[in-house]
């Protein structure tokens, strides 16, 4: 008989693939940063607890191109400045990706709001233009202009907060209690320039970061850069403290209860 190919798979076969993505090699992408302070009370008003606003409401939006063998891959995020049990970090709202690839192993493995949508990285000599876009929305664009090279910083780790959770099947709170996760990077960069230019968010249902506006641009740069990543489980979450918040994952809060139609399976 043919191989089944929904069948089991020998350990051989499973401990091949694990050892195949230990070896993968640095990926480098060119990205533009984006760092704005915004309103406060807008800032704190989107951080599930436990977390707790930084000391600055700042916003930061990344929009990166990747360039992976046979399938280029757009990859973005809005997040905010957040500090959980005195860890800093970041807290990302959403996470535009151009692959289902990438979308589902960062959702289902540590937790991370990604979302399939346009990401575009444009560079015309020194003009640069930068977007998150979904349902033909450009919600967040960046635009500049080159000034100069900054100096390379060395290796850096970067903390974003997640939070794991699987809806419940009977539609009522979740299956389990949600968990919060640190997702720790290590960045090295390449290339780094200073950009001089303005953000511009646009009025969006889906994707509202239009309410953290831009009160002052703190830096925008383009680069080149790699991260390896790995996430723990800092601790359990109150599930009924999360409960409010769970539509930051969702176009719509009810979708999380659609079943297919009566009779179709």
């Amino acid at each position: 008989m043919a191989r089944v190919r929904y069948g089991a798979r020998t350990e051989a076969e499973i401990q091949a693939a694990r050892t195949a993505s230990a070896k993968l090699p640095d990926i480098w992408s060119t990205g533009v940063v984006a760092v704005w302070e915004s309103d406060p009370d807008a800032v704190a008003a989107v951080l599930p607890p436990p977390l707790k606003p930084a000391e600055r409401p700042l916003v930061r939006a990344n929009i990166s191109k990747v360039d992976l063998p046979g399938y280029p891959l757009g990859a973005g995020s809005v997040a905010v400045a957040a500090v959980h049990d005195g860890q800093e970090g970041w807290y990302p709202l959403v996470m535009p990706m151009t692959h289902e690839r990438a979308l589902i192993g960062g959702r289902e493995v540590f937790g991370e709001p990604k979302k399939l949508g346009e990401v575009d990285v444009e560079r015309d000599g020194l003009v640069v233009r930068a977007s998150l876009a979904r349902h033909g929305i450009a919600f967040v664009e960046v635009r500049g202009a080159v000034e100069g090279p900054l100096p390379l910083p060395g290796p850096t780790r970067k903390t974003d907060f997640y939070f794991k959770f699987l809806p419940a099947v009977d539609g009522e709170g979740f299956d389990a209690d949600p968990v919060l996760v640190h997702c720790v990077r290590n960045e090295k960069v390449r290339k780094l320039e200073k950009i001089t230019g303005d953000v511009v968010l646009r009025e969006s249902m889906y994707d509202p970061v239009a309410d953290l506006p831009v009160r002052r641009v703190v830096e925008i740069t383009i680069g080149e850069k790699t991260t390896d990543q790995k996430g723990t489980v800092a601790e359990r979450v109150s599930a009924q403290a999360l409960l409010p918040y769970i539509h930051q994952r969702y176009d719509d809060p009810q979708q999380i209860l659609d079943g297919p139609p009566e009779g179709s399976v």
